[in-house]
Parts: C-alpha cells; sequence; structure tokens
C-alpha cells in the first residue's frame, strides 16, 4: 500500500482535488492499492503500514504545512521509497536541513537532466508543468537529477529512496510516477 500525504490547508479542502486526487488517481489506474491521509492525521501506524510515501503538492499559497516541521521528522529513518511533490520536495527537503528561496514559476518549463537516475533513464531533457514559489536549497545529503534554467527541478537522497520534484508529473510527466512504482516494487 501507498501512502498519500495531502498538505493542504485542511483535511478535505477543495484543494485536495486538484493536488492529491491525480496522484491516487494514477495509483489506481497501475493497480496499485493507496490510501489518502492528511499530513495532520498521519502517525507511526500509517507510516508502518506504507510499502511508500507519495508527497503530495498544493495552491501557492498554502504553505501552513511548512509550520509543521515535527510532523515530519519521520523522514530522516523511512527508508523505504518517498516520493514528494512540489511542496512534498520542498517538505523533504526541510526535513534534512534544506532551506528555501523565491523562486515563482506558473507553467511549462524545460527541464534537464543531471545525473543518471532509473526515475530519468533515457531522458536527457524534457518539458514539466510547474506550479509554485519556492525552490529547495538542496540539501547535503542529497543530490540533483534534474533542472531548469532557474532552479533544482528534481533531488535524490544518497543512500535512501527518497526523491522530490518541484515539478507536478501528474500533469503532463505520468512516466515519473510509473517510474517510481517501478522502485517501490524493486524496493519489495
Amino acid at each position: 500500500m501507498i501512502l498519500v500525504l495531502d498538505l493542504c490547508y485542511r483535511d478535505g479542502s477543495l484543494s485536495r482535488d486538484e493536488f492529491v486526487a491525480p496522484v491516487n488517481r494514477l495509483l489506481h489506474d497501475a493497480g496499485v492499492p493507496s490510501t489518502v491521509r492528511h499530513y495532520t492525521a498521519v502517525g507511526a501506524p500509517e507510516l508502518e503500514a506504507a510499502e511508500a510515501v507519495v508527497i503530495c503538492g498544493t495552491a501557492l499559497k498554502d504553505t501552513g504545512f511548512a509550520g509543521h516541521p515535527g510532523r515530519f521528522s519521520w523522514l530522516s529513518s523511512f527508508e523505504r521509497p518517498v516520493l514528494g511533490i512540489s511542496s512534498g520536495m520542498r517538505v523533504l527537503a526541510a526535513a534534512f536541513g534544506g532551506g528555501t528561496e523565491p523562486c515563482c514559476q506558473i507553467g511549462m518549463i524545460d527541464v534537464r537532466v543531471l545525473a543518471g537516475d532509473p526515475l530519468f533513464a533515457g531522458k536527457e531533457t524534457f518539458t514539466a508543468y510547474e506550479l509554485h514559489e519556492y525552490a529547495i536549497c538542496v540539501p547535503d545529503r542529497f543530490i540533483p537529477l534534474a533542472a531548469s534554467d532557474r532552479c533544482v527541478q528534481a533531488i535524490r537522497h544518497r543512500s535512501l529512496p527518497l526523491y522530490g520534484l518541484l515539478f507536478h508529473p501528474e500533469v503532463r510527466n505520468e512516466w515519473v510516477i510509473e517510474r517510481f512504482l517501478a522502485l517501490v516494487e524493486d524496493a519489495r
């Protein structure tokens, strides 16, 4: 089972339909069991039951999750695959000491792959959909995997299967989620 985390300002918000439901639909279409939980309602039982976690994005001004870093302290010891999307990448980076810097981008951008990884195998460049006000400062324990002209677009932990994407793969790059699912399968 994959745990899908909703970072939106409140459980059941309209933003859940825009940022969480498409990810959950892709998992369902791939035949992968998933459970959606609001980040404020996640505890040890949900994390222990999860084979992997996808941390979904939020609307531009929806940053309440950033005021609760303790709710994500589990990331530093979680050894199963994690995919942080947009705000989820911000959560992942913050859990390892990475900060943010202003970088507002909305719309399609060109992304270039910087380092070899199964998530981007066979790709040198691709276009992706952006919706963010901040870029992350890459934490020491992560390597940048892809970048646009303005900021890092993808990161991976050096030794754990933890990935962050600033772009939204559920919009135009569903293949990224499919490849993440292959990594989950390999981790079994």
